[in-house]
């Protein structure tokens, strides 16, 4: 981690009074916040703003959809940078295997170079074949340097062409019949929320506790090795693409893109460090890699994905050292821990490991850490529900839904992760805390889906592209399209904010680097608020 320099801009989120990008944000101070004593975060999966909200009347949504869209669709191009005839296939298919209704890959040829709507109601992009949001499509790839290529320095114009889905990455949803989106008209829908880190789940969900990489020392010598990316740079070191496989084709539209190596880690930088950005698992079950030796609360550190436990600041330890209650939510934590044959199972309730970043960190060790791991780590369904039902929830709250309803493409579907976060919702209102309350939905990355709006340039990590956000509050705004600019981090700089904490190095970091690119920095969630100056 480099050294955070006290800038003006750094002094200012230091104090937790770094302003937000909208001109009408309020003038609010540490004290103004001070009715909001409870904070719950529901972090989702794997959805793009335009994928569900790109319908939402006031918010920039889908280009030539929507006519709230600030920009204008930017046809997508092939590696080489020339315009697309038509989209790519969807390679192997856009439904996933086992669904009711299918659309094989032969029905996905010759899309029109535009984004088309999935459960269309004359079937996707007229072909006849009508998907409803209970139909699980196939999965899309979401990892570091892909959604960087995608992005392709702000012009999101390449989504199709780096997509293991091909077009598939250019579908969205009319979302107006999820109960979320009838709770993001009563509340306040952000609708330039960005995702902390470039990339996939495992990455996101570390942003979101730390803002930082997951450090990897020496991994050039370790089991990990095999996983080092490989990428071409320009004459500065900066990154510019994953290098192509030899047998790479010369169009998408002949097949996806290959790579030499596309791995879970990045080649050593000039301070000789790895870091982890793409999926890597816990060193501590419930882990994606089994225990070997004697002690099975571990996973095999022999294995080339097992990641170190780590050691950097978390928003935990920052609460922690202030005093400040909070705890980590996880749906199947219990019955994962009691049997692994729940971690990746595809079918429920499919447990996954990597969504669950607190457990890569040494504090919460299963048998140094086994108090920290107690008092913070603990079972939506034993814990989080009953806590919320008498009143007893701590100051923040992380909750991560179990993966069958989560709304990762795949192996979730849109409609069932909607109505269990809308229910969950519900039963928080009726919490004795929901009065001094306020919940943060929103998504870990975009889980390649297509979205058009331009991403601000920050640091190396991120931040990606555009996820939605909805802020749930007696304090919250109401039927208020937000466009302030945020991302993931913006969570932690309101929690920072909020409970007087010093901020994490990265948040510091991140605002700083888009200070210097020429952009503002990020909100802390205030703007969405309606709360008096004191």
């Amino acid at each position: 981690m480099k050294t955070v320099r006290m800038t003006a801009l750094a002094l200012a989120v230091a104090a937790g009074l770094a302003a937000c990008a909208s001109p009408d944000s309020p003038k609010l101070t540490a004290a103004s916040l001070e009715p909001i004593q409870n904070v719950v975060v529901i972090f989702a999966e794997n959805r793009s703003f335009d994928n569900l909200y790109g319908l939402f009347p006031g918010a920039d949504g889908v280009p030539g959809v929507n006519p709230s869209a600030r920009q204008a669709f930017v046809p997508q191009k092939d590696f080489n940078g020339t315009v697309l005839p038509s989209l790519p296939p969807t390679w192997n298919g856009l439904t996933a295997a086992g669904q009711s209704v299918t659309l094989p890959q032969a029905q996905t040829t010759g899309f029109a170079n535009r984004p088309f709507q999935i459960d269309a109601a004359d079937g996707v992009a007229h072909t006849g074949v009508k998907l409803t949001q209970a139909v699980t499509t196939r999965d899309l790839v979401h990892r570091f340097y892909n959604n960087q290529m995608q992005i392709n320095g702000g012009a999101n114009d390449k989504f199709a062409a780096y997509s293991d889905a091909g077009g598939l990455a250019m579908g969205y949803y009319d979302g107006s019949g999820m109960e979320m989106w009838r709770l993001a008209r009563e509340y306040v829908l952000a609708d330039h929320f960005f995702m902390g880190a470039f990339g996939g789940s495992f990455l996101n969900h570390q942003y979101l506790i730390c803002a930082c990489a997951p450090a990897y020392p020496k991994a050039d010598e370790s089991p990990a090795k095999g996983s080092i990316s490989a990428i071409d740079t320009d004459a500065q070191g900066r990154f510019v693409r994953l290098t192509p496989a030899a047998n790479a084709t010369a169009s998408v539209l002949e097949g996806k893109p290959l790579y030499k190596n596309d791995g879970n880690l990045t080649p050593r930088d000039a301070k000789g460090m790895y870091y982890a950005v793409n999926t890597m698992q816990p060193a501590f079950q419930p882990s994606g890699n089994a225990p070997a030796g004697g002690n099975n609360q571990y996973a095999d550190p022999a294995k080339a994905t097992t990641l170190p436990a780590q050691t950097a600041a978390t928003i935990g330890d920052r609460l922690s050292d202030k005093g400040v209650s909070w705890a980590w939510y996880a749906g199947a934590w219990n019955a994962s821990l009691a049997d692994r044959g729940n971690v990746y199972n595809n079918t429920q309730p499919n447990f996954q490991a990597h969504h669950q970043p607190f457990n890569y960190y040494a504090r919460f060790d299963p048998q140094t850490g086994a108090s920290e791991r107690e008092n913070h780590l603990k079972d939506f369904d034993q814990s989080f529900l009953r806590d919320a039902a008498a009143g007893n929830l701590p100051a923040v709250s992380f909750y991560k839904p179990q993966g069958n309803l989560n709304q990762h493409a795949g192996y979730a579907n849109v409609s069932d992760g909607d109505a269990h976060i809308a229910k969950v919702i519900r039963q928080l209102q009726q919490s004795p805390q929901w009065k001094n309350m306020l919940i943060v939905v929103t998504y870990d990355e975009n889980g390649g889906f297509y979205d058009h709006a331009p991403v601000p340039k920050g640091d190396r990590w991120g931040p990606g592209s555009r996820i939605p956000a909805i802020i749930i509050s007696p304090y919250a705004k109401r039927g208020f399209v937000d466009h302030t600019q945020y991302d993931t981090g913006s969570i932690l700089r309101f929690i920072t904010r909020r409970f007087d904490l010093k901020p994490l190095p990265g948040v510091v970091e991140r605002d700083e680097a888009l200070h210097a690119n020429g952009q503002p920095p990020m909100g802390d969630l205030s703007a969405a608020l309606d709360l008096p100056a004191r």
